[in-house]
């Protein structure tokens, strides 16, 4: 039974973000209300809240879980792992992470236009990057006291995260297939901490 819940919760969780991100094409995002939100997916108004507390949050709906499993990958590293590995782990399972979730839902081009066009998405999605990164970093820095300052994690996480991403908008901007933009992101996580080292 709790299989079939869960399951229930994805396909409700993905019509959501489906549905709004229909609206915001159509209607645009200022225009679009909750309340149409969770009708197009129907469902009521109180389910949408049940999954998201806005409708800023569809549009980044799975950057904190994201996050925390990043740095529980971090804070729990095998003792004596080198860096270069933990940071390949960490890439690779958050790649895969996105694989699993919905690679089309993650970088559909209607979702990353909308970040990219509207100001409050925006200054969203740099403060959620920024806090990402300096969080991981203090995490990257705990973790390896010894070895790396907090500035050099900062520089670490910086390169890596920079390079998947800006990576990841050029193969969009050519029209590269998500899978192709998948795997220049890895390429260039993996090209980045090669050169870290």
């Amino acid at each position: 039974m709790t299989g079939l819940r869960e399951r229930k919760k994805v396909r409700t969780r993905h019509a959501l973000i489906e549905a709004a991100l229909r609206l915001f094409a159509e209607k645009g995002y200022e225009e679009t209300t909750l309340a149409e939100i969770a009708a197009a997916a129907d469902v009521s108004t109180r389910t949408f809240f049940s999954y998201f507390d806005s409708k800023e949050d569809v549009l980044f709906h799975d950057g904190g879980l994201r996050l925390e499993a990043a740095l529980d990958m971090v804070r729990q590293r095998p003792p004596g792992e080198p860096i270069g590995e933990l940071l390949l782990r960490v890439s690779e399972s958050s790649l895969n992470w996105t694989a699993k979730e919905d690679l089309a839902l993650d970088l559909s081009p209607e979702r990353v236009d909308l970040i990219m066009s509207v100001p409050a998405l925006q200054a969203k999605a740099l403060h959620l990057l920024f806090d990402s990164q300096l969080r991981l970093a203090k995490a990257l820095h705990e973790a390896y006291p010894d070895e790396l300052g907090l500035l050099e994690a900062a520089t670490i996480v910086g390169s890596l995260v920079g390079a998947a991403k800006l990576t990841v908008m050029a193969a969009m901007d050519r029209g590269d297939s998500l899978e192709e933009v998948w795997q220049a992101a890895r390429t260039a996580a993996t090209v980045t901490i090669g050169r870290l080292g």
